[in-house]
């Protein structure tokens, strides 16, 4: 795991941006151990304390579970809980835009995904 370069955004959401990647291309999956909160701490270097709170927000929105003295991990249905949160969040706040730009440079989207498949 990486952190996302979007700098404006603070180090937490770029944990938790980095967390959900993760489990959505199935690094992590239902059930899975995360790594602790030092481990991921050293690997993304950054503050356990901000670790802490990235996966506390998992915790509070039932992504992720806490077994005492064993650790964290992947909640069952999470990764289908992220996907569809991250399909509404796509359609609704990033799409609008991207359709606004390709309107404007005249692209056509069945002439997009052409190119992709050649």
């Amino acid at each position: 795991m990486t952190l996302r370069t979007h700098h404006e955004k603070p180090v937490y959401v770029r944990l938790r941006e980095t967390i959900a990647d993760a489990i959505l291309a199935g690094k992590y999956n239902d059930g899975d151990p995360l790594p602790s909160v030092r481990a991921l701490a050293a690997e993304e270097q950054a503050n356990p304390l901000t670790v802490a709170k990235a996966y506390q927000g998992f915790q509070d929105e039932g992504l992720v579970t806490v077994k005492r003295g064993v650790g964290l991990f992947v909640a069952a249905g999470a990764r289908a809980r992220l996907r569809d949160s991250e399909r509404r969040r796509f359609v609704d706040e990033e799409w609008p835009s991207i359709r606004e730009r390709m309107n404007r440079l005249g692209l056509d989207p069945a002439e997009l995904i052409e190119r992709q498949g050649a």
